[in-house]
């Protein structure tokens, strides 16, 4: 064995050895795949990415996602050993409270980690819309002799990342869409929790992800270092085509009695066989985290060599692409940034009694097309909903292979594969995504919309046909849980707005939102324009909700009223009901209850005095209304399932009334 491969072999057991270690030091974890692919890693980052562990936010570094989330101690021992912000302790602390090394990468909590994965398949559609953002950046920017925006993204996934839904999705849309700078290994180790994947799955990988136009080659064993490079080479040579290589490992490798199984996968090894697997990898030391310093040194001046060159060279274009296109680089900085364009609300349209008495889901197309040119960082699409959602810009064209700067984005009928590739858009930078599907489908999309909020990541969803009030449809496409069940999600703000000023407003907030996605929740029907000559200005929805107007010249309110959406209007008119038999009543409009929330106290207690009782009116399910009518309050909603009819019928029969409102609010103040 030449010293080099002698070296090679070191590292790689390096990454081995910490696996272990961590796993059992933190007793619990997932060992297996870490032994197994170490080799796949070291190849990786010492090779072909190009990533600089001194400046890890580098722009056109190469991006690389673990799906495998759980083989998270793969991850952890690459990047240690590549020399990004890890210490042998923070190794040491894996799983532990306030540790860098958590469980399942973080992005923003340890350096060099891409994205949060954990849900199985959702590293694959990060990285398909991570390749997305590169190449639509790359026409957007790219100039002749400047090639600013040229990287590529990697991903690792394993048979459960395969089985997930999302996986199909987001690898048609991929194949479809000719990412051919996106280059994906599948570890095909032939186990799962339960036992043998053949208990539960049967695919043939490598036909299914040509037919999904992928190019599909083969690494027949994962420590034949000169087999991934020879792959890697091919992959790159492919530009029209997504890359996968399945590539045959021994899950648990080394390990004298677990290799090749199930118990190598998901929890620790054992003194025992830690030190058995040490001696068959022989490895010479028998203390747990041993780092020696020529494996180190042998890793690290790879990458110095490799990466840390090619960013240096980096700059060096940069600086004469800013020089040659000023402006260009200054725009391109600033959508890096995340900075809006100076001036761009001056472009929101205004609306009025004779142009605002729309369906929200129309207003928020008009704001779409009114703002596009002037904040040409948003881009999406919808889940072949377009024509529905109204999400489309007017005479622009598709993203697409052929025309890659394109500002439409069709991502077909894969919600899930929607939301997880905008949030890897999100990650990259450079823009902000958008994806429109009907309420009711945001359950298909539920685990990255989560995702979003726990990475914080400036994501708008365009949920329209937000109620029983797109009627005929039937209970099927009616929501009735799924505003609580959002507002549930940490820091994802939802907003519901009462009319087609209230929309304008929340395209304001969704897109200078900076540290979390942002839920708009549209109408089908159309919603009466509020005349504002008498009352608060739309503006106040920022705030999440507001006073929008009180009766009988200003006397104290007997009742609070307060709704989002359409049933504003229900408000208002059970307001001028009351009015009429001369009790005082106060409508508020509640846009978004997570912003209310967010507002001082001398806020919330100016638009909801306490000691006043409230009524609380929605077309979904109360839960989420039960905090702000107190206990003198009571809230008309839904518990049950919709059904079909027109929508006046259905509110009707629903109790979702004017004289409903009133019953209520008499019942209370007795």
């Amino acid at each position: 064995m030449a010293a080099s491969d002698a070296l090679d072999l070191l590292a790689i057991n390096t990454v081995r050895a910490l696996a272990m270690d961590a796993v059992q030091a933190a007793d619990s974890g997932h060992p297996g795949t870490p032994m197994a692919l170490a080799p796949l890693t070291y190849a990786l980052f010492t090779r072909h990415l190009r990533h600089a562990p001194s400046n890890p936010h580098w722009q056109d570094r190469d991006r690389f996602v673990l799906s495998a989330g759980h083989a998270s101690m793969l991850l952890y021992g690459t990047l240690f050993m590549s020399g990004y912000a890890l210490t042998l302790d923070d190794l040491r602390n894996f799983r532990q409270w306030g540790s860098k090394t958590p469980g399942h990468p973080e992005v923003g909590h340890t350096a060099g980690v891409e994205t949060t994965t954990g849900p199985l398949g959702q590293g694959i559609a990060n990285a398909v819309g991570l390749a997305l953002a590169e190449r639509t950046l790359a026409a957007t920017f790219n100039k002749s002799g400047h090639q600013v925006i040229n990287h590529y993204t990697w991903f690792i996934a394993g048979d459960g990342c395969l089985m997930e839904g999302i996986s199909h999705e987001a690898a048609s849309f991929a194949g479809h869409q000719k990412l051919g700078k996106l280059i994906g290994f599948f570890d095909d180790n032939g186990i799962s929790i339960d036992g043998r994947t053949d208990l539960t799955c049967s695919d043939d990988a490598a036909k299914r992800f040509e037919a999904y136009g992928w190019q599909v080659l083969h690494i027949a064993d994962v420590n034949d270092l000169a087999a991934i490079d020879r792959a890697v080479a091919e992959a790159k040579a492919d530009t029209q085509r997504p890359t996968l290589i399945i590539t045959k490992s021994v899950i648990g490798f080394g390990s004298p009695n677990r290799a090749g199984t199930a118990k190598a996968h998901g929890e620790p090894l054992g003194k025992d066989e830690i030190a058995a697997t040490k001696r068959s990898l022989e490895w010479p030391f028998t203390e747990p985290f041993t780092v020696p310093e020529e494996a180190v040194s042998h890793w690290r001046s790879q990458v110095t060599a490799h990466g840390e060159t090619a960013q240096q060279e980096w700059l060096q274009r940069f600086v004469a692409y800013a020089k040659a296109n000023p402006d260009d680089a200054k725009e391109l900085g600033r959508r890096w940034h995340g900075d809006l364009p100076a001036n761009w609300a001056t472009h929101l349209p205004v609306f009025t009694a004779e142009n605002g008495s729309v369906a929200s889901r129309a207003a928020s197309g008009a704001v779409i097309n009114a703002i596009a040119s002037h904040v040409p960082e948003l881009l999406g699409g919808s889940a072949d909903l377009a024509g529905s959602n109204l999400t489309l810009v007017k005479g622009a064209a598709g993203c697409s292979a052929a025309q890659p700067d394109g500002r439409n984005l069709y991502f077909g009928i894969r919600e899930h594969a929607m939301g997880g590739i905008m949030n890897g858009m999100a990650l990259h930078g450079g823009f902000i995504p958008y994806g429109g599907t009907f309420l009711v489908f945001a359950d298909y999309m539920r685990p990255a919309i989560r995702l979003a909020a726990l990475m914080k990541q400036r994501v708008i969803y365009v949920f329209t046909h937000d109620s029983i009030g797109l009627g005929e449809d039937g209970p099927t496409h009616q929501p009735v849980e799924h505003l609580s069940a959002l507002r549930c999600i940490p820091n994802l703000l939802v907003v519901r707005p009462a009319d087609a000023a209230e929309v304008a407003e929340a395209w304001r907030v969704a897109l200078e939102r900076t540290d979390g996605p942002v839920a708009l929740i549209l109408s089908r029907q159309k919603l009466p324009f509020i005349d504002r000559s008498h009352r608060t200005a739309a503006a106040h929805a920022a705030r999440g909700a507001y006073v929008l107007g009180n009766t009988l010249d200003g006397a104290v309110p007997k009742a609070i009223v307060i709704a989002s959406g359409s049933e504003v209007a229900i408000a208002l008119a059970a307001q001028q009901a009351l009015a009429e038999d001369g009790v005082a009543v106060r409508v508020v409009s509640a846009p978004s209850l997570e912003l209310f929330a967010q507002q001082e106290q001398k806020w919330r207690d100016a638009v909801l005095p306490p000691g006043i009782p409230r009524v609380a009116i929605e077309a979904g399910h109360p839960m989420s209304w039960y905090r702000w009518v107190g206990d003198r309050g009571t809230v008309i909603g839904i518990e049950t399932f919709g059904a079909s009819a027109p929508a006046p019928k259905l509110y009707a029969e629903y109790g979702l009334t004017a004289p409903a409102v009133v019953a209520a609010v008499k019942k209370l103040i007795g």
